[in-house]
């Protein structure tokens, strides 16, 4: 396919649900033209987000669980850090997935551009290529899902030495001896865990009242007594942050004032913004939120049909996965496929921190938001023989079932591989399926998921390892 020729699809953008599109559409038939401007798909979850905190991140729990081991009478050395080669590995384990990407990308007959576009019209675009001069480019339909980019603070300057953004952070070029973290999310937390970890003395500020906002306080409640930072502010904003010879001098304002304190390094965690800015949404038509965000309808079409946006775009959760599975709905509505939508009941969520923490479904906070009639049946790990064996039983899974109907309405779990149980809660809440078929599904022994059956078997008031008091 040339430059004048007019294209079947283009998407822009080559994250994980522009990928996830372009692949699904070039299996369904669709002559597809990718546009991002890496060298290959991946996104920012591939090369400065999921992957590599979650590559740091296994590295630190692999230390953590060596120095645990010194309880059960295996005694290790002291493990020693070598940034340097923590980065090798790490910048390895990117490019492997995003040569794997690149090839999958190949082998499927997809154009793909290296550069930015933008739109001039309801089917063209601009492509900006990376080495080349720009041109014009036709296109029958299209999918948008440029993702999103880090949040800055104002009266903050970020200037990627001193104070950090995410990215930054996970180039891991120094090992700060104070580090603040700015924001209690789920960035701010993974990102401060592998630099508590490493040796960092790190201390998070919060605005709400709370780490993880909108998360249950039972979930947080078990991450909070590992107490792995070394200060937790919470209430609290970061008025200002200034470069000094001694370090960088922040202003906390919080419940017991103001607070000046001296780190060596800081990090803004405050969230993520849609990139529609430079998409020239103004030649569609298409207007956004007062977040930035394209609106679509459960066919993932924004006011012209035959154009897509899916991904962080498009709103809350700004979750990779999310993005996946619109990009495959996107696929099969360009592609003519009846019934095609998005409807999902769960969205898996997971925090990758240690232990971990997951949801999926109605929360807790949510269902009293709703006045919920739900009955929250909690399993404790101290019952369970695996989480027991391994060292690990100071978490939970929860189930939140329809009082009336028995129905899963929503689950969770806090722990040592707690991500690993929420599959199987997102696949009963997404089939409507009853405690009951919860509690008669056989669960291999010993395994952290006996504790989503014996959760249900306490819903029916009897569970084989525990008994409520």
């Amino acid at each position: 396919m040339g430059k004048t020729d007019k294209k079947e699809l283009v998407i822009i953008g080559a994250g994980p649900g522009g990928y996830a599109a372009a692949f699904h559409a070039s299996d369904l038939g669709i002559k597809v033209t990718l546009i991002d401007p890496k060298v290959n798909p991946g996104g920012v979850c591939l090369y400065r987000g999921c992957i590599p905190s979650k590559a740091l991140l296994h590295l630190t729990k692999t230390k953590d669980e060596a120095l645990k081991a010194s309880e059960w009478g295996l005694e290790f050395e002291e493990p020693k850090t070598d940034r340097k080669k923590i980065v090798s590995w790490k910048e390895g384990v990117v490019k492997k997935l995003t040569d794997g990407l690149g090839k999958l990308s190949d082998s499927r007959g997809i154009e793909y551009i290296q550069g930015r576009a933008k739109f001039t019209g309801k089917n063209e675009l601009e492509v900006s290529p990376e080495e080349e001069e720009s041109f014009s480019l036709q296109f029958e339909k299209a999918i948008i899902a440029t993702g999103s980019s880090v949040i800055s603070l104002p009266n903050i300057e970020i200037d990627h030495k001193h104070i950090w953004d995410s990215t930054d952070a996970l180039e891991l070029k120094e090992i700060p001896e104070k580090m603040l973290v700015i924001g209690g999310g789920y960035i701010g937390l993974e990102l401060g865990s592998v630099y508590a970890s490493l040796g960092s003395k790190v201390s998070i500020a919060e605005m709400t009242s709370g780490l993880l906002p909108g998360t249950d306080r039972d979930l947080v409640e078990v991450f909070n007594k590992k107490e792995p930072f070394e200060r937790v502010y919470v209430e609290t904003k970061v008025e200002q942050a200034k470069v000094s010879k001694q370090g960088v001098m922040v202003s906390l304002q919080g419940k017991e004032g103001t607070q000046d304190k001296t780190f060596d390094r800081v990090l803004v965690a405050v969230g993520r913004a849609p990139n529609t800015e430079s998409l020239g949404l103004d030649k569609l038509d298409i207007s956004t939120t007062d977040k930035g965000f394209i609106d679509v309808n459960v066919r993932r079409q924004t006011k012209h049909k035959h154009i897509c946006a899916i991904g962080d775009i498009t709103g809350e959760p700004m979750l990779a996965h999310k993005a996946s599975h619109e990009g495959r709905i996107a696929a099969e509505v360009i592609a003519g496929k009846p019934g095609a939508g998005y409807d999902p009941k769960a969205i898996p969520a997971i925090v990758f921190t240690n232990p971990e923490l997951a949801w999926c479904g109605l929360t807790e906070q949510e269902a009293k938001e709703k006045n919920r009639d739900i009955k929250v049946v909690k399993f404790p790990w101290a019952a369970s023989g695996r989480a027991t064996a391994i060292g690990e039983d100071s978490g939970f899974t929860k189930l939140l079932i329809d009082s009336q109907t028995e129905v899963i309405l929503g689950g969770a779990a806090a722990g040592k591989n707690a991500g690993s149980l929420i599959p199987e809660l997102a696949l009963a809440v997404e089939m409507g399926s009853t405690a009951k078929d919860l509690e008669l599904t056989i669960h291999p022994h010993p395994t952290l998921s006996e504790s989503i059956m014996e959760s249900a078997e306490l819903f029916f008031g009897s569970a084989t390892h525990y008994k409520k008091s």
